[in-house]
């Protein structure tokens, strides 16, 4: 078992090297990729290191009980020790997703509802917020279009990582599991009768593209500009400082208006437009997949309807996995951690299953 892992110890043993070379650090570009490859090997060494020496020190207990039977508990103990390491040794080797330590762009539209669905999608984005400033990460809104009751009809948020990322611990690893309908069920303030309505809310995830990851043909693009809308400042209405960016061979449209200047609108509806062309790529790529994959990420499928908010019960339900949660007010000021982990348990098992 696990034979395959001599591969990765001993790729980990010349990354180590490489690093310790001060020559090596003169490509800044080329040091970050080793040490980020170096990162992932890490644990999985380090834990096949112990599942190897739990295997040995098994064996000197079984011959030391043979002549000592108080060495049998010791024996049973190390026995247990070892499959909870082969269990973690399984998991550090599902297949990573390539873009789990990327920053993610988060959007947020209103749907069905009206005034209410936008008074949940600005829910939806404390949230999101809350939940950043819990883990450190860094966001920037990006672009937003306000509802008259305060909520909001669309919002862009940037979502970034502080610092060295933990596997599995970045941005798009634990928020691509958001991408989906949400639906609400409560009694709306614009209700005078009391009654509970239902509506709903978009949530879109794509992974914050770097040029490098998409190449953008200017000759592509067709960018038109026209006057801001909505609440802002005295710049709204008065100068065509909006910018729409059409990608004409995909017909991919991004668009912003918040920033003051026709250049930062430009370059924010770029940034966008990346994320969206990085996030179709992968798309296509998972569709040209075999079945047993695309069976996987079903559960990130952004067309089901992934989760429902129920206030009279102060309940949360993920349609996905089946997760159920009674704590609705808390998840809502950020504590969203047992509701990913439950998606993320789930997709992981799943990628063991077809491994």
């Amino acid at each position: 078992m696990f034979e395959a892992v001599e591969e990765l110890v001993a790729e980990h043993a010349d990354l180590e090297k490489k690093l310790a070379d001060p020559s090596v650090h003169s490509d800044q570009a080329n040091a970050r990729k080793l040490n980020k490859r170096y990162a992932e090997l890490t644990p999985i060494v380090a834990t096949y290191r112990s599942w190897k020496q739990t295997g040995d020190d098994i064996e000197t207990a079984r011959e030391l009980a043979a002549d000592d039977p108080d060495f049998a508990a010791e024996v049973k103990d190390l026995e247990k020790q070892r499959e909870e390491l082969t269990e973690k040794l399984r998991l550090l080797l599902v297949p990573r997703d390539p873009s789990d330590d990327k920053d993610v762009i988060l959007e947020i539209k209103a749907g069905a509802g009206g005034d209410e669905s936008a008074l949940f999608a600005g829910d939806l984005l404390r949230m999101y917020l809350r939940y950043a400033e819990r883990v450190g990460w860094k966001t920037e809104i990006i672009d937003a279009t306000e509802s008259e009751l305060g909520g909001y009809k669309d919002v862009q948020v940037a979502v970034k990582a502080r610092g060295q990322i933990e596997p599995g611990q970045g941005v798009w690893a634990r928020l691509k599991y958001e991408g989906g309908v949400h639906r609400v069920q409560r009694v709306p303030a614009t209700e005078s009768q009391g009654r509970i309505h239902t509506s709903a809310a978009g949530v879109l995830v794509t992974p914050e593209a770097e040029e490098v990851d998409v190449e953008i043909n200017p000759n592509d693009l067709r960018i038109d500009v026209y006057r801001s809308s909505g609440p802002g400042g005295q710049s709204v209405n008065t100068t065509d400082s909006a910018v729409r960016i059409t990608h004409l061979p995909t017909g991919v449209v991004a668009s912003c208006q918040n920033e003051k200047s026709q250049l930062q609108n430009k370059e924010q509806a770029l940034r966008i437009l990346r994320s969206r062309l990085l996030a179709m790529a992968q798309e296509e790529a998972e569709r040209e997949a075999a079945d047993a994959r695309r069976s996987q990420v079903r559960t990130v499928d952004r067309s089901e309807k992934i989760r429902t908010y129920n206030f009279p019960e102060n309940r949360i339900s993920d349609h996905r996995v089946g997760f159920k949660a009674y704590n609705l007010d808390q998840v809502l000021d950020g504590d969203l951690d047992a509701v990913i982990q439950a998606c993320v348990d789930a997709d992981s098992a799943a990628k063991l299953a077809a491994a």
